[in-house]
Order: structure tokens, then sequence, then C-alpha cells
């Protein structure tokens, strides 16, 4: 009886999803909005980082549970000439925001890794929607071979993301010794965006399957505050399973439960991994500090 409740408890949880035929929001068949041809995908190199930024070396701190990151600061009226605007469908999305989640899974990634449940020594990581690049960062302080960040705006990239980089790995990192983590940067559209990442993505010491002669993928993959968009969260989840490498890659993502007015949020997404069967998930942190809707962290990976 006992087992019978919970299994309808959690059915509940996440039938999330209107599933009568036509109403356009099952597995894998939201209903696209109109929305500007995306921006075109392609590898931004260190060196295109914007003059405005090379010329202006002002840098804040953050603090994440007692470790200090370097964050730089870019406005959207100077990026995009956007007043005030965190989202702006098919042109800018959000990335020049520090966004809570990514403050969140830093802070659960430290403590999977104090807990000995994550390790990032000779990792390959991809950081979905990246923005800041924090947590990206986060990794290439811990050991990570490579990090790679993909952000819808190549111009989040180059004022924003690549600066931070910079400025945090060629600091004296935290713990001392010397970082030479693999950094590289891809901009474009999730439905998109994996031909250049798979075409640009290689290092010298990436293994290769021999039967399909692709890139294994990468050991884990990074998002916060990815999964806002009910129409993205298709192209998010095969983004994904394009690029984790399987049988051991790891997914963290952080995010809110729900984000009111736009119908995304962590529920939702685990939804559509829930229809789909390949991976598992767990909950690897809840925060309800009373500043935000309930915000998550999760870990996804391959069952």
């Amino acid at each position: 009886m006992a087992s019978q409740q919970c299994d309808k408890q959690r059915e509940e949880i996440f039938r999330l999803f209107d599933e009568k035929p036509g109403s356009g929001l099952g597995f894998l068949g939201f209903p696209e909005p109109s929305l500007p041809p995306p921006p075109p995908c392609l590898e931004v190199l260190p060196s295109e980082v914007s003059p405005n930024i090379r010329n202006n070396n002002t840098v804040e701190t953050v603090d994440v549970g007692g470790l200090t990151l370097l964050k730089g600061r870019a406005s959207t009226q100077e990026v995009f000439s956007l007043a005030n605007s965190d989202l702006v469908p098919g042109k800018y999305e959000g990335g020049l925001k520090l966004w809570e989640g990514s403050l969140d899974l830093i802070t659960s990634l430290k403590s999977e890794l104090q807990h000995g449940k994550l390790s990032f020594d000779g990792k390959r990581v991809l950081e979905l929607g990246c923005g800041h690049g924090l947590p990206g960062i986060f990794a290439c302080l811990k050991g990570a071979v490579a990090v790679h960040f993909q952000d819808f705006n190549v111009e989040v990239l180059r004022c924003l993301t690549i600066p931070n980089v910079l400025a945090n790995v060629q600091r004296k990192p935290v713990e001392g010794g010397q970082i030479n983590t693999n950094t590289r940067f891809f901009a474009g559209d999730w439905n998109e965006v994996h031909s250049v990442i798979t075409s640009g993505s290689k290092t010298e010491n990436d293994d290769r399957n021999p039967e399909s002669n692709q890139i294994d993928g990468y050991d884990i993959i990074l998002m916060a505050e990815t999964v806002y968009s009910m129409s993205a969260l298709p192209n998010l989840y095969n983004l994904i399973m394009k690029c984790l490498r399987n049988p051991k890659g790891a997914v963290y993502m952080a995010a809110k439960k729900y984000y009111f007015g736009v119908g995304g949020g962590s529920r939702r997404f685990l939804s559509l991994v829930e229809k789909d069967g390949i991976l598992a998930y767990s909950l690897v942190a809840e925060v309800a500090d009373g500043s935000s809707n309930v915000r998550e962290v999760w870990k996804l990976h391959f069952k």
C-alpha cells in the first residue's frame, strides 16, 4: 500500500505536461514560438575579447562558501542596446546577469568534491548557457583537463565569459600550482551548436570511439538557469545527449523549481528526462532562502 502511494506521488510530481493529442506539449513536441533566426554558431577565440572590456580591468569578487572568484560586469545597454532586459527571446538570453543558480551550482559542486562524490581531475567539462562562466571556472581551478564554455550570444563570450576566465585562471589559484586547463568558447543556439562544439572541441589527449570515429563526449556537463524556456527544453536535452560521455558522464543542473510566466523549471525538464528513460537523476541540494522561488541542484547520469 505504501509503495503504491509513493508511486502515485511520484507520477503526480512528473505529470507536468498535457499529453492529450494535439496539445503540442508532449515529449519533444513543444510549440515553436515565432522568433528571429538564431545567431550563427561559431568558436570564439580568447583574443577576440571585446576592446572595451580589454581596456577595463575592473573586476569584482564573489564569495561562494569561502571560495573567492573574480567576475567582470557588462550591461545589456552597453552590449545589446537593451535597457534593463534579462531576456529577449531569439536575441538575448540573459547571459550578462549573474543568476543565483550559478552560485548554487558551485556550492553543490564544492560539497560533492568534499564528500568524494565528484572529481574534476583529468575530466573534460562543458558548461552550457555559461554567461559569467563561474561554474566552469571552478572546474578549471579543480583540475579539469579541458573546460569548454557555450552561450547563446557571442557578445556574452567576448564581453564577459572570456575576461572572467582569463582573470581567474591567470591569477594565482586558491590552492596554488599551475593551471593548464584547455579552455574554449562556443556561441550558438542549442539546436545547432553541437556541430561546432564537436568539430572544434577535440584536444590532443581525447580518445575517439573507433567504431563511430566520433568524440566520446564530455565527462561532466554543467548548467545553471538553463531550463526557464519551455520551447527550448527539447533542444537542450538533445544537445546534452549528443555531448555527454556514455556511460560515465554526468550532468549537474541548477535551476528554479518553476519559472513563473515562462513555463519552464527543473521539474519540467525532469519530466522530459523521465519520458525518454535514458538518464537517471537525483536531488543534490534544495535552496529555499526566501530570496526567490525554490531553487534546486540535480545530478543526471546514464542508467
